[in-house]
């Protein structure tokens, strides 16, 4: 069993943002070496080798390749797409070994649906990111089967924390994860086309509304974690009696504006659950 992330090979199937994600974060922070990082994914070469071109990872010279490059790694990443699992699992089970610390990204495919497609227990390690990973600023939440150690729980969390920060739940909140941080971004920019475009409205140029609402939304996330205050003390702390703050906080609250955005997030993790009660049913599993 490796103890240092720098002397795993890893394999990583699939060669999305997502993948090249944890590929940018583990050779940037050194935590792993690019020779060790094996990629492949069903078809695409040409994307293979555009990763191999920017990060110098290795790739399988032709097919038969692949086979070697899952057996002799000590951690392998799911980043497959969903309705491709189930196959990519039936061609790789063979191959795997118990001492194997496998790493799923695959969105709605629970741990037990990964068990059951590899019709054996394995250490398994199921995430949440978020987009933003894809700057290192994303936002991750994991959880571990039973058969995870100790050992291989810090390397999952170090892996993750190269792409941002990651928080530790039990699988069943995954679900919420989802709806919170992983669906989290969209809510956001959806705030942003708000804000810019009631700057717009007041005579700004977009250029400006884009430039003060961004700048807008850093500080104030910065201010939360600079100075380590909750969102409510800071917002109470910035809304006068009789101000402009409190005039438009007064406008949110008559639009139900804290409620919506609850019910929207309850919304997607309900969604969240459905597809992966969708995703099992399409692959005949119980």
């Amino acid at each position: 069993m490796i103890t240092n992330l720098r002397d795993a090979r890893i394999a990583i199937i699939g060669a999305g943002s997502m993948s090249e994600a944890l590929i940018r974060g583990l050779i940037r922070h050194n935590i792993a070496l690019p020779h060790m990082v094996f990629v492949m994914n069903q078809s695409n070469q040409d994307r293979l080798q555009e990763l191999h071109r920017r990060y110098r990872v290795a790739i399988p010279a032709v097919e038969a390749d692949k086979a070697g490059m899952i057996r002799e790694a000590h951690i392998l990443v799911l980043a497959m797409k969903p309705k491709d699992i189930a196959n990519s699992l039936a061609n790789i089970k063979p191959l795997l070994n118990p001492k194997q610390l496998i790493i799923s990204v695959v969105a709605g495919v629970k741990i037990q649906t990964i068990e059951a497609l590899l019709e054996r227990s394995l250490p398994i390690v199921r995430s949440m990111p978020n987009t933003s990973a894809t700057i290192g600023l994303g936002a991750t939440g994991i959880s571990f089967s039973s058969q995870v150690s100790e050992q291989q729980k810090e390397i999952a969390s170090d892996i993750f924390e190269s792409i941002g920060v990651v928080t530790t739940v039990d699988e069943a909140e995954l679900d919420i994860v989802t709806g919170l941080s992983g669906s989290g971004p969209a809510y956001v920019y959806y705030l942003m086309e708000a804000l810019v475009k009631a700057g717009m409205n007041g005579g700004l140029s977009q250029e400006a509304a884009t430039a003060l609402t961004m700048q807008t939304l850093i500080g104030a996330a910065n201010m939360v974690k600079e100075t380590g205050e909750s969102p409510d003390v800071l917002r109470h702390k910035v809304t006068s009696p009789g101000g402009t703050t409190n005039a438009a906080i007064e406008v949110l609250n008559q639009y139900q504006f804290s409620e919506g955005i609850q019910h929207a997030i309850a919304r997607a993790t309900e969604r969240s659950k459905e597809m992966g009660e969708e995703i099992v049913k399409s692959m005949n599993l119980k």
